[in-house]
C-alpha cells in the first residue's frame, strides 16, 4: 500500500501556519554590528564587545581588524552554551556604564557568565507590554515579572504606570535592578522587590487570590532558588504556567513566555500555552525573537516565545 503523503500547509492547524518572527532594531544605545563563526560583535552604549553565539553559523561580514577593535572579548570554556569563561579587556572600561532603553536607564557591567545585564532582543515584548497596559482602563494595571533579573521590564512597566511585582531568586540581581531604578529616577515607582523562588511565590499568590493584568515569564533552562530550589525548564515550566494562568485577571490580561531553551520548539511552547489558557479564549501568537544586524539584512535568532492576550470571548485563536 502506498504511503500516505504528508499534509500540506493548508491542512496544518492554523496556529502552525503563522509562526511569527519578531526582530529588534532601532534602539539607539544597542547594535548588533556583526556575527559569524560562532561569535557576535555588539555595541552596548558606547562600548563594543565580542561574545560567543552558537547560532551564528555563517561567516562574519566585517574584517578581522574591525573585530579586534572590541573593547572586551569573552573567551568561553568548554560549556556548550558558552556560559563558562572569562572576559579579556582590550581597553579600559568603567565598572558600570548607562544604556537607555525605552526611557529607562540600565547600568551595564561585565558578568562572569558573559552577560552584560540586559537582553535587548526583548524590546518587542516590552513594547507589546506597554501597548497592552494602555488598554487597562478600570484600574491601575498590575504586572508580575518572573525571573526578572536586572529589572528592565519592571522599570518599563512602572514607567508606563503599572504596579509591578518583580521576582528573582538572586539577591545580587535584585540589588542591580534597584540601581537601575535609581538611575532611571523611578525610586517612587510602586515596585515590590521579591527575593524568592518563582514556583513557590506564584503558588502562594494563587492561594492569596491575587490577579495581574500582565505576567512575564522569562526563565533560564536551569537555575536555583535562594534556598537551593532547583529549576529545570522542561519539568517545571508546565506547572508554573498553570499557576500563572490562575493569576490572570478576568479581563484585559496578557502573558508572555520566552524560552532560551533552544532544544525546545516554538510548536511545543505554543501547545503548552494553548492547553493552559484553553478555557479563556483570546489570542495566542508564537514564534522567535531575533536581532537585526546593523548594515545588513541578516537576522540573528535569540529565543522562542509565545504570548497570549484576552479576547472578548469565544474560541482561542
Amino acid at each position: 500500500m502506498p504511503s500516505k503523503p504528508p499534509p500540506q500547509s493548508s491542512q496544518l492547524p492554523a496556529q502552525l501556519q503563522s509562526l511569527k518572527l519578531l526582530t529588534m532594531s532601532g534602539v539607539r544605545d544597542y547594535a548588533l554590528l556583526d556575527s559569524g563563526a560562532g561569535r557576535k560583535l555588539e555595541r552596548y552604549g558606547k562600548f563594543v564587545f565580542e561574545r560567543p553565539e552558537p547560532q551564528a553559523l555563517w561567516q562574519p561580514r566585517l574584517s578581522a581588524t574591525q573585530w579586534e577593535q572590541a573593547d572586551a572579548t569573552f573567551k568561553s570554556d568548554q560549556d556548550e552554551d558558552g556560559e563558562g569563561g572569562r572576559w579579556r579587556w582590550s581597553n579600559p572600561l568603567p565598572e558600570t556604564w548607562p544604556m537607555q532603553v525605552m526611557d529607562v536607564t540600565m547600568l551595564c557591567r561585565l558578568m562572569s557568565f558573559r552577560h552584560l545585564g540586559i537582553f535587548p532582543e526583548q524590546v518587542p515584548h516590552w513594547q507589546w507590554m506597554v501597548d497592552h497596559l494602555k488598554s487597562v482602563k478600570a484600574e491601575r494595571p498590575r504586572v508580575l515579572n518572573l525571573f526578572a533579573y536586572t529589572g528592565a521590564a519592571s522599570l518599563i512597566a512602572a514607567r508606563a504606570g503599572a504596579e509591578v511585582t518583580h521576582v528573582d531568586a538572586s539577591k545580587k540581581a535584585i540589588g542591580w535592578a534597584k540601581e537601575n531604578q535609581a538611575a532611571s529616577k523611578l525610586t517612587d515607582a510602586p515596585i515590590r522587590w521579591i527575593l524568592d523562588d518563582a514556583k513557590k511565590f506564584v503558588a502562594r499568590e494563587v492561594r492569596r487570590g491575587r490577579t495581574y493584568h500582565m505576567i512575564l515569564v522569562d526563565p533560564p533552562k536551569f537555575g536555583r532558588g535562594p534556598d537551593g530550589e532547583v529549576w529545570d525548564f522542561f519539568t517545571d515550566i508546565a506547572p508554573l504556567l498553570r499557576d500563572c494562568a490562575a493569576l490572570l485577571a478576568a479581563e484585559q490580561s496578557a502573558l508572555i513566555l520566552t524560552s532560551y531553551a533552544i532544544r525546545a520548539s516554538a510548536v511545543a511552547i505554543d501547545g503548552l500555552l494553548r492547553e493552559t489558557v484553553s478555557q479563556r479564549g483570546g489570542r495566542i501568537e508564537t514564534g522567535e525573537l531575533a536581532i537585526s544586524e546593523e548594515g545588513s539584512t541578516r537576522l540573528l535568532p535569540t529565543s522562542l516565545y509565545t504570548r497570549w492576550s484576552a479576547g472578548t470571548g469565544g474560541k482561542l485563536s
